[in-house]
């Protein structure tokens, strides 16, 4: 019988399966899901394939795992600060002006990985289909909450409709990251996310801009 593996060299189960959500996560963003390679996320985290299976049952549980746990949060981090702010209209303002500022070289390249699996397996996949229109859903839910609470509080118009409006931001953010990943320019992403400021100041009541 070989004696046990020192306790630095043991895994933590935990902590595996976060090294294989990761790994997962960076293969899925760069190669797209059906493209993504298990030996590639295997040699990254030197995790044998039993180990993975222990985990995942298979590789569209695996992939629906990255929506749940790294996805998800992704989104709901970079909007909760819309969707609890004093002032819904400077709160989006300063977070367009921050995505478009942040945007990365690989960001760039890659495009949203939320957007991406959109794209991708929503029409092939009702496992992806449910878990990404459950995360718009419920994005759209608080960006709308957020402009009906700032009507109440006199900073948005009066007269827009929060949910047409609502789905009108999301789509702009996603359209503008998913064109400027397809031109791979700078200037249309940052052209495009002028664009929406410029609609998000418009929400304003007229005495706001005065």
């Amino acid at each position: 019988m070989s004696p046990a593996p020192p306790v630095a060299l043991r895994r933590d189960p935990d902590q595996t399966r976060q090294q294989l959500l990761s790994a997962a996560f960076e293969e899925i963003h760069k190669h797209g899901f059906r493209a993504a390679s298990l030996d590639a996320i295997l040699l990254k985290t030197g995790v044998t394939k039993g180990a993975l299976y222990h985990h995942f049952e298979n590789k569209a549980e695996l992939g629906y795992a990255v929506v749940d746990e790294i996805i998800r949060p992704f989104v709901e981090e970079n909007w909760r600060p819309v969707t609890g702010a004093s002032n819904v209209i400077d709160t989006a303002v300063a977070l367009c002006k921050r995505l478009t500022r942040e945007r990365t070289d690989r960001g760039l390249m890659f495009g949203c990985p939320f957007n991406n699996l959109i794209n991708e397996m929503s029409p092939v996949d009702e496992g992806f289909r449910e878990r990404l229109s459950a995360i718009l859903k419920n994005w759209r839910a608080g960006v709308i909450k957020a402009l009906k609470n700032g009507q109440i509080a006199g900073q948005v118009r009066k007269d827009v409709a929060p949910a047409d409006a609502a789905a009108f931001i999301i789509s702009s953010i996603e359209g503008s990251v998913g064109m400027g990943k397809a031109t791979q320019s700078r200037e249309f992403l940052e052209s495009s996310f002028r664009g929406l400021v410029d609609y998000l100041e418009h929400l304003r009541p007229k005495h706001c801009d005065e």
